[in-house]
């Protein structure tokens, strides 16, 4: 993500928060007023700020729902579940918003939920996938998949694909995703006849991980699974590395991020990981008019910067579907979404909330994420469709 692109999004919402707002009801019947709270600071900045760009381009492609102007309204929740709560707050207290897009993590998107569901606005996130998100909400949806398929996907990849049989595990504990993560993939690859020999634990922060490495390289496992978020997967691979800890490593979708690149370098090559997007595996007529001139404004699209884009075209859609900004007539379309085909794939969403979508596993090679499989929510077992992983 280029930073002057970061900096003109933050001066473009600068003017949308200093310029007075009209009137609720002048609002209310000249535009739809759509909310996106994201963490566009803090340690996950980077998940927030593709998804705000996404979401952007997304209004550029389709500026009007229903004949009417669409104005966007961000609240940054500087990746703290508090504050998260506060900008779900303001959104629909303050900016009088109809719907609201966001968090691009599970514990903020979960610490917002409560307030939207009470009020009545409809919260589509882009990229939360623990499956409590969702649990008891009318309002909550998402347009990701959900952790107990993704843990089971890497479990099977790992055991299947890799034949690896002795799996140990770096969980952040202070994140609800990597938590849930961890115990879906645990589950899962000890069903299939496989052995955790090693759990540990960090904390979002962490620059040390050398005693997590060290009790893991005692117990000589052939696997090492670390469901966390980009900045300390990155950190935990230089020193596995550095520390003589030689071994395929599987991550989650909180991984797939450019900035696990930049701060990870060379040691995070050969990283695999399940996710939502991959350029490479792009097909549906979104993603072909979507994709170019996203690129020729930002260069290459990332995941959260379609994962963004695809929840306001889910929502723009149910809105249309609904013919109405009624948060509960909004809320019944959203569960209605037979096979949308976004940017990402095509999806389904229930009442449930949760989306019914494929995940494709990518390999980090020569400095960028590679596509190698698609795997679709029946559960198939993945096999590479273009490129096999290369062997450490």
């Amino acid at each position: 993500m280029k930073m002057k692109h970061v900096l003109v999004a933050f001066m473009v919402l600068g003017l949308a928060f200093t310029m007075p707002a009209p009137a609720f009801s002048q609002a209310k019947s000249d535009t739809i007023r759509i909310g996106a709270f994201l963490p566009m600071t803090g340690g996950v900045a980077a998940y927030g700020q593709g998804s705000w760009q996404g979401i952007q381009s997304a209004r550029d492609m389709k500026p009007t729902i229903l004949g009417k102007k669409v104005e966007l309204f961000l609240a940054d929740d500087k990746s703290d579940k508090i504050e998260a709560a506060n900008a779900v707050t303001r959104l629909i207290e303050k900016e009088k918003v109809i719907a609201i897009i966001g968090s691009s993590i599970s514990g903020n998107t979960m610490a917002g939920a409560p307030i939207a569901e009470k009020a009545g606005v409809p919260i589509v996130s882009p990229t939360a996938t623990n499956p409590l998100v969702t649990q008891g909400k009318k309002y909550i949806f998402r347009v990701c998949f959900i952790d107990p398929f993704q843990g089971e996907m890497a479990a099977k990849y790992a055991y299947e694909t890799l034949k690896k049989r002795k799996a140990a595990l770096i969980i952040d504990k202070a994140q609800d995703y990597c938590v849930g993560l961890a115990d879906f993939f645990e589950k899962s690859f000890t069903k299939l006849g496989g052995q955790i020999v090693a759990k540990t634990y960090c904390q979002t922060g962490d620059k040390d991980f050398t005693a997590q490495i060290s009790a893991i390289k005692a117990k000589n496992p052939d696997v090492l699974y670390m469901p966390n978020y980009y900045t300390e997967v990155a950190l935990a691979m230089k020193q596995a590395k550095d520390l003589g800890l030689n071994l395929p490593v599987l991550s989650g979708d909180g991984a797939q991020d450019k900035a696990l690149i930049d701060i990870g370098k060379q040691y995070v090559e050969g990283l695999m990981l399940t996710g939502h997007f991959e350029k490479e595996a792009a097909s549906t007529p979104l993603a072909k008019k979507f994709i170019p001139p996203y690129e020729k404004k930002y260069g290459k699209v990332g995941t959260f910067d379609v994962m963004g884009a695809d929840a306001y075209f889910v929502l723009a859609d149910a809105i249309e579907r609904a013919k109405s900004t009624d948060g509960a007539k909004v809320r019944a379309a959203l569960a209605s979404t037979k096979n949308f085909k976004g940017i990402s794939g095509t999806m389904t969403i229930g009442e449930d909330g949760n989306a019914i979508k494929s995940l494709v596993i990518v390999q980090v090679r020569g400095g960028d994420f590679r596509y190698v499989a698609t795997v679709e929510p029946a559960g198939a077992k993945p096999e590479p469709k273009k490129a096999a992983p290369k062997k450490k």
